[in-house]
């Protein structure tokens, strides 16, 4: 009796097959090198540092649901928070730039004022969003 002899596909060359499989793994490795991170850094206080802010270190800053920033109850655009946060900094070394922000807010207004403080170099920055119910 004589058995038929069976034909592989196009891929059963095992050097074919793992020449492709090492020419992918180089290639996203030579990718992952290219990822680009836009994000923005934010120094986090150390684990065991005991950090004292005085309350005439602090400024505080609201953001309602439309994304407009408020100091002390007078409503501000960017250029004026970013005057109004350099002042503070000159005249208070250890100043805490505190903003509490609205849920319904949109976040590039949240994101343009933590630049905002990142370019200041302030060093204690905090945000919180205002409870909804």
């Amino acid at each position: 009796m004589k058995l038929k002899e069976r034909r592989r596909g196009i891929f059963a060359e095992t050097a074919a097959t793992s020449d492709l499989a090492f020419i992918l793994i180089i290639y996203y490795l030579v990718m992952a090198g290219f990822n680009m991170n836009y994000g923005f850094m934010i120094n986090l206080p150390e684990k065991n540092s005991a950090r004292v802010v005085y309350k005439e270190d602090l400024l505080r800053f609201e953001m309602d649901s439309k994304g407009v920033v408020f100091y002390q109850g007078a409503e501000l655009d960017f250029s004026q928070t970013e005057k109004q946060i350099a002042a503070a900094s000159a005249d208070h070394p250890n100043l805490a730039v505190l903003l509490s922000v609205d849920g319904q807010a949109p976040w590039q207004n949240v994101v343009s004022f933590v630049e905002i403080a990142q370019k200041l170099d302030i060093e204690a920055f905090s945000f919180s969003i205002k409870d909804q119910s």
